[in-house]
């Protein structure tokens, strides 16, 4: 009988004064490989931190006698080896850094020339703390090659897209050659082509000798997946081997309160006989090719999507239309009437503006409450200012029409993933601009939010003269109300 890797007997999880588990007990034996699944807030990445240590485990017992040996193996000479040094855990949020004696990171860093200077590149991010071994299954060649990184060495952190940085995150992981390699959520981001190859890339990672344990959706689980954990309100529901699992029907969609949702978007039509204009759109960062001469207009009223896969631009020209990107100064781009560069406010930019995205949130604080952050959007501060009594009354407002009134009033990191997104959305909403920028802004979400959100946008559509831009790898997540298509071609090596 193998030895396994951990097991965890009545356990309670705690972080900070919360507990998220009580009475949890699970076993993984090596060979096995896990898909958690379960709706928003059913406690997947809460789940994923508890395996990777990452939370504070009291009660019951927690043993790893599979995981310890293989350390022990591992670093031979160290007296301190621990089962953590096997355990590779790639969470929701990138945990990355400026380089010493530099501030932290902050979004709009990205587009900045000193950028380069502060940030570190890929390969400082991938090679810092890196101690291969001569058996190591997965080298910083392989790794480099096998995940299409090799053009992207050295760019800074901070510019890379969504989807570069899922694969760069995963290489860090790799290349800690880990027995067991913990994923939350990890096909978020990618798209068709990174999607699709991702059940080979862990059919690799399994046949190297790793066990994988995976936050992910019924209809997304991977090959390699012997078990199946279902997690519901924070407990383990169901453990079972994959060939008896059932998923279960997603619930039928709620359909949104039209009239609610009339009554926070007036139907008033935007003043302006041109929102967006790109001409012959050129942008570089250093010798890396963004965009090549994009021309793109979008009048009031009209449905984009933004197509293209990782790495294209897409990101690149909603920063170009946000006012966060200072290289549209030297560009032709009119936004709402007026010619970037000609003395406009970039404040009054963003005031017409409903902007998501996975970046924003990446860098969004997490101390405001789910409140505060929506008002937020009133200032287009993140989190900040003092927003008034009927501002904080439309937000409120907006959170009940996604129902999340539940969690007005607490912090936003202590919140799901999901709901964390959907604050963002409502911050997006909440001061009815006439251009919303929705970068992937159902990522993450469940079975029973995705049709919601996306019935939302439908009846926003339907009652406002609002003109949109959506962003997705998933076709499905497209609002019928888009009619018309941006497509941008594969990124320049």
């Amino acid at each position: 009988m193998s030895v396994p890797l951990l097991v965890l007997d009545h356990v309670t999880v705690r972080h900070l004064d919360r507990v998220l588990f009580s009475n949890l007990s699970l076993r993984l034996e090596p060979g096995q490989h896990w898909a958690l699944v379960g709706p928003s807030g059913a406690g997947k990445s809460a789940l994923l931190a508890a395996l990777g240590g990452q939370l504070l485990l009291t009660g019951g017992t927690a043993s790893y006698p599979g995981l310890t040996a293989a350390a022990r193996q591992r670093h031979p000479a160290d007296p301190l080896a621990a089962w953590r040094q096997v355990v590779s855990l790639v969470g929701a949020r990138a945990p990355f850094k400026a380089r010493p004696g530099h501030s932290d990171l902050y979004y709009q860093q990205r587009y900045e020339a000193t950028a380069a200077e502060e940030v570190p590149t890929a390969r400082e991010y991938l090679t810092t703390d890196l101690t291969p071994t001569a058996d190591a299954a997965w080298t910083y060649e392989r790794v480099v090659n096998r995940l299409r990184l090799g053009h992207l060495q050295d760019q800074p952190l901070i510019q890379l897209s969504n989807g570069e940085t899922k694969r760069l995150r995963l290489a860090k992981a790799l290349l800690r050659n880990p027995v067991l390699l913990l994923l939350d959520n990890p096909l978020a981001g990618l798209d068709v082509a990174s999607r699709a190859d991702f059940d080979d890339l862990l059919a690799e990672v399994a046949a190297a000798g790793t066990t994988v344990a995976l936050a992910t959706t019924p209809a997304e689980l991977p090959t390699i997946t012997t078990h199946v954990a279902v997690l519901a309100a924070g407990h383990l529901a169901h453990l079972l081997p994959v060939a008896d699992y059932q998923p279960t029907a997603a619930p039928a969609p709620r359909l949104p309160d039209a009239a609610a949702l009339q009554a926070l978007w007036p139907a008033t039509p935007p003043p302006f006989s041109t929102l967006v204009k790109l001409e012959d759109v050129t942008i570089r960062y250093g010798e890396r090719l963004i965009l090549d001469k994009l021309n793109w207009e979008i009048k009031p009223g009209e449905r984009w999507a933004l197509l293209g896969p990782n790495g294209a631009g897409k990101s690149t020209v909603l920063s170009l239309l946000n006012g966060d990107n200072p290289q549209a100064y030297s560009q032709k781009i009119t936004l709402f009437d007026r010619r970037r560069g000609t003395g406009e406010n970039v404040w009054d930019i963003k005031r017409r503006i409903g902007y998501v995205s996975p970046e924003l949130l990446q860098y969004f604080p997490g101390q405001p409450t789910c409140l505060r952050v929506v008002a937020s959007g009133f200032s287009d501060t993140l989190g900040l200012g003092r927003p008034t009594a009927a501002q904080l009354a439309t937000a409120r407002a907006w959170l009940a029409v996604l129902h999340l009134a539940d969690f007005a009033g607490q912090p936003l990191r202590q919140v799901p993933a999901s709901v964390q997104r959907l604050c963002l959305v409502a911050r997006a909403l909440v001061k009815n601009p006439p251009l919303l920028l929705l970068d992937e802004p159902g990522q993450g979400l469940d079975a029973a939010q995705q049709p919601y959100f996306k019935a939302v946008l439908e009846t926003i559509c339907a009652v406002s003269p609002v003109a949109l831009v959506y962003v997705s790898h998933y076709a499905a997540d497209i609002p019928a109300s888009v009619t018309q298509v941006l497509r941008l071609g594969a990124p320049q090596p």
